[in-house]
Parts: structure tokens; C-alpha cells; sequence
């Protein structure tokens, strides 16, 4: 059977448990986002991209990642003052989950949204196996 996003994303969804705590606060963060998730979330919705279906704020195993697009199995992170991943975190993220994560701080997003939807597009693109 082929691996569609429901069935991408079952595969990935918390235990019960962790997914009673996680699911109210990824919904208070959808509600509240922060200005430079709003203002990306604003151009990569509705298939902006490359056609490319995003959701944001999912629960994924013990994560609550940004933005995530299942069928090319890519994740982005805006990083504001909380985040403080450094690069051996996000490799043993992305080795862990199995799926390509684009990071992007709140300037780049805020300073430069066309080079950052640009770069999403090229991961997209990358993705589906079709020339950038």
C-alpha cells in the first residue's frame, strides 16, 4: 500500500498518553502563533508551494514540530529565542524522525521570506525527485 500522508502520519503520532498533552498545546499554538510562523504559515499554505500540502504545529513522536510537509518528508523550524538547538541535535533529530528539517530564525523569515520560500520550494522540489 502506498505510503499517503494519513498513513505517514499515523505511523508517526504519539502514545496516548503523550498525545493527551501534546494535543492541546500544539492546538494553543495554532491558535497563538508566533508573528514569524504566522507570516511563513501565511505563504506556504493552500499548496503555495510547489503544490506541496503543509500542516503545521503536529505532534510527531515526542516533537512538536513547525511545519511539515509528509509527502516529501520534510520538516521546518522557525527559531525564535526558545530554540536552541545546535547542529548534532537537529542531525539526531533528523536521523531519529526520518525526515529532512529546514531551520530558519525569525530574522530570515521576517528580513527575507522570498529567499526562505524559495528554499522550501528547492527542498520540495528535492523531495518529489524533480529538477529545482
Amino acid at each position: 500500500m502506498p505510503d499517503g500522508p494519513f498513513i505517514a502520519w499515523t505511523k508517526f503520532q504519539p502514545p496516548p498518553e503523550l498525545w493527551e498533552r501534546l494535543k492541546p498545546v500544539a492546538r494553543q499554538m495554532r491558535r497563538e502563533p508566533t508573528p514569524a510562523e504566522n507570516r511563513l504559515w501565511q505563504r506556504i499554505r493552500k499548496r503555495q508551494v510547489a503544490g506541496a500540502k503543509f500542516r503545521r504545529q503536529v505532534p510527531f513522536e515526542r516533537f512538536l514540530v513547525d511545519f511539515c510537509c509528509f509527502e516529501v518528508r520534510l520538516m521546518i523550524e522557525v527559531d525564535g529565542p526558545i530554540h536552541q538547538y545546535s547542529v548534532e541535535a537537529d542531525a539526531i533529530r533528523q536521523e531519529f524522525l526520518g525526515f529532512r528539517v529546514l531551520r530558519f530564525t525569525n530574522q530570515q523569515v521576517f528580513l527575507g521570506i522570498d529567499g526562505v520560500v524559495g528554499q522550501i520550494g528547492e527542498a520540495v522540489r528535492a523531495g518529489r525527485g524533480t529538477p529545482t
